[in-house]
């Protein structure tokens, strides 16, 4: 708890520095390759050297102060200890987390048969053009319809925007330092609109917002609170969260139990949104009940931590580079300027890495969508035993229980399964770590997979000694078999089985890799049935189950005609 606000930035400075002295004081720290405990700390865990610093609102500017002390202070990530600093990944300038966050939008408007990049598009958000996620994600294409947004201080309308030229003014506002929507050029808002202050008492409302924000004929005049609240409601095709607050609860909450109370007055409730689509490039846009409530009506949705994953991932991207490129630094193989170049040169490979995990994570989620009903007795049994061995709590995660699922009869959510698939990445991988199968010579591959070309080309002896190799392998086994498979996939080939999980889920990654799972176009729905037919039974047959010749015959019939190169997530429809 903040019990007292920093007078002015150099005490903002000198508080971070303490705080984090503080947390290498209680870390564990590596020198001379061996694990070293901080000095006058009784532990009651094990060694645990991993720790990092995630940029976020308020500190995003200072990875560098956090890495300067973690390199003063001999701590073994050297600066890899703050991604985002001047010898890393800007998020901001790479535009990375709004770039996750818009694969998932395109995957939602893919299943409604809208190409975001060619069709124009209406859209509300929460947010300004000078913040990363709105600024960069209201960029991503070029046939936006921006009818309304705000943020803090500005309540932006324009009933009738031209795609075009919007598109060119936002861009300005972009590029233009600590830009508001008070910036906007007037003679580009189309008749009946304008920017307003929230100070203002009222707001006249013209008949081409009341028709663009779907409002009655009566309405004649709105409050700032009054007039935002309109703007979420609003008859769109996409609501875009790019802002700070909690804007959307679901009916049976109250405005307590969300815990924002600066956005009471604005906040509305999952069943009154009138957007196809959320896209959640900001943190807790939506309460996790909300979102359901909003799915249950058809409304398509994901979380805000499928939707803007992007940025954690490049972060961790970020420092795994560093760490691998470290002993190339230390042994004289590369000065520490090369390296900084060699980062700044795979740049645009790192994004492509990114935002195929957010890419394929989405459609994993579209495709879970897409069986819901049919495997619903299949998701009872996972959900009951990841109760009792994985430590999920379906009250607090917003999770049906078995009653509502039989009574709704439609199966789990998209925001629901987003939880779900969570939940069994984690169990996957926490069992991985603990399997020797991690440590087999194939995984060689797995890893090498995870870095950029340059990497696999300049330091592909050094990968089999990276610190976090395990982690990093169990990671891209677990990942590519549950967005591949699918989120029940694991456990149905477990319960078919026998086989523990790492066995079932690594070798199955390693057969998919063989038959030609992990090349195929898998993203497809029409087909996707079929990849994952055939990996399963290709998973029953490497747990030992079935026949080789039982097991090649399915595979022979099941494989060749959906087998196709899948297009890059950097396309409109992929």
């Amino acid at each position: 708890m903040l019990k007292k606000k920093p007078g002015d930035r150099d005490e903002a400075v000198a508080c971070y520095q303490r705080f984090i002295g503080a947390l290498l004081d209680v870390t564990d720290n590596i020198v001379a390759g061996k694990v070293t405990p901080p000095r006058d700390v009784v532990r009651h865990d094990g060694d645990d050297t991993y720790l990092v610093v995630a940029a976020d609102k308020g500190t995003a500017t200072f990875s560098d102060i956090a890495n300067e002390i973690s390199v003063r202070r001999g701590f073994w990530l050297g600066d890899a200890f703050a991604s985002g600093g001047s010898a890393g990944y800007d998020h901001k300038k790479m535009g990375i987390t709004a770039r996750g966050a818009w694969e998932s939008v395109k995957r939602h408007f893919r299943d409604l048969d809208v190409d975001t990049q060619r069709e124009d598009f209406t859209v509300v958000g929460v947010g300004d053009m000078s913040g990363d996620v709105f600024g960069n994600g209201m960029l991503l294409s070029r046939h936006i319809r921006l009818v309304a947004a705000f943020d803090h201080r500005h309540i932006f309308v324009d009933p009738a925007p031209d795609a075009a030229s919007s598109y060119v003014e936002r861009k300005r506002l972009f590029d233009l330092p600590r830009s508001s929507w008070a910036d906007y050029d007037p003679a580009l808002i189309s008749p009946g609109g304008g920017v307003f202050p929230r100070t203002l008492k009222s707001i006249a409302i013209t008949p081409q917002m009341r028709a663009a924000l779907g409002l009655d004929a009566d309405v004649e005049a709105l409050s700032p609170a009054e007039l935002m609240r309109a703007i979420l409601q609003a008859p769109v095709d996409l609501l875009w969260n790019g802002g700070i607050g909690t804007y959307v609860k679901a009916s049976d909450e109250s405005h307590v139990d969300v815990g924002d109370k600066t956005n009471d007055a604005i906040r509305v409730n999952g069943a009154q949104l009138r957007c196809k689509v959320v896209g959640e490039g900001g943190n807790l846009g939506l309460t996790q009940h909300g979102r359901v409530e909003f799915a249950l009506r058809g409304g398509r949705i994901y979380t805000d931590f499928i939707d803007n994953s992007a940025g954690v991932d490049c972060s961790d991207h970020e420092v795994n580079i560093k760490i691998l490129l470290g002993g190339a630094v230390t042994d004289g193989e590369m000065t520490l300027p090369e390296r900084d170049a060699l980062l700044a040169e795979m740049t645009d490979e790192v994004a492509e890495l990114v935002l195929r995990d957010n890419y394929d994570q989405a459609c994993a989620l579209g495709n879970a969508r897409a069986q819901a009903a049919s495997l619903l007795p299949v998701h009872r049994r996972m959900l009951a035993d990841l109760e009792k061995r994985g430590g999920l709590d379906r009250e607090i995660e917003a999770l049906p229980g078995d009653d509502e699922l039989q009574a709704r009869g439609t199966g789990l959510t998209t925001p629901e399964f987003a939880v779900l698939l969570a939940y069994v990445k984690i169990a996957l991988e926490r069992e991985l770590l603990a399997d020797p199968l991690l440590d087999e010579d194939w995984t060689a591959e797995v890893l090498a997979d995870y870095f950029p070309t340059p990497l696999r080309e300049r330091c592909a002896d050094r990968m089999a000694g990276h610190r976090l190799r395990r982690e990093i392998v169990a990671t891209q086994l677990v990942n590519e078999v549950v967005n591949r498979g699918g989120t029940s996939f694991v456990f149905r080939a477990v319960e078919e089985t026998g086989a523990s999980p790492p066995t079932s889920s690594g070798r199955t990654s390693w057969c998919a890799r063989s038959t030609g799972c992990a090349s195929c176009g898998w993203r497809s729905r029409r087909w996707t049935t079929g990849c994952r037919r055939t990996c399963r039974r290709s998973s029953t047959w490497r747990a030992g189950a079935c026949s080789t010749a039982r097991c090649a015959g399915w595979s022979h019939r099941d494989g060749p005609h959906w087998m196709f190169r899948a297009r890059s997530p950097s396309s409109g429809r992929a």
